[in-house]
């Protein structure tokens, strides 16, 4: 089964929301002075918008460097990201940049910290979405 890698801010909305999904999860470091995240296995992307509505700084930066890194990069395999409807046409923006860069789809959108339908319905998504990737043992 495959795993999230999410990026949270100081807020810690995103980190609360990763926390009730039940997956195995690892944090994108927030100081540029902490150790770089390198990720090993397979996983979906959770990213808040930044912006407030503009597409330029919509990707967090932390996002950005993480994803430079081609390792990373290669094993990205969805996106889901939160935003803030008040942004209007840049709602959630930050997943479909990463997504169209990436080649991945852009799984599921959420305002905010989410609503438990959210969390289980991105619970019920992943879930799936795992099935369909993860090749079974024979």
């Amino acid at each position: 089964m495959g795993s999230v890698v999410y990026f949270s801010s100081a807020t810690g909305n995103t980190r609360r929301f990763v926390e009730k999904l039940g997956f195995p999860a690892a944090r994108i470091p927030l100081l540029p002075k902490d150790e770089p995240l390198r990720v090993t296995d397979e996983y979906v992307l959770i990213v808040p918008t930044y912006g407030g509505g503009n597409l330029k700084g919509a990707v967090p930066k932390q996002v950005i460097k993480f994803l430079n890194n081609p390792d990373n990069r290669a094993l990205c395999r969805g996106v889901i990201s939160s935003g803030n409807t008040n942004f209007g046409k840049a709602y959630c923006i930050a997943g479909d940049i990463i997504a169209a860069k990436l080649g991945v789809p852009h799984m599921y959108k959420f305002e905010l910290l989410g609503t438990p339908e959210d969390v289980s319905r991105v619970r019920e998504g992943l879930e799936q979405f795992w099935q369909k990737t993860t090749p079974t043992q024979a």
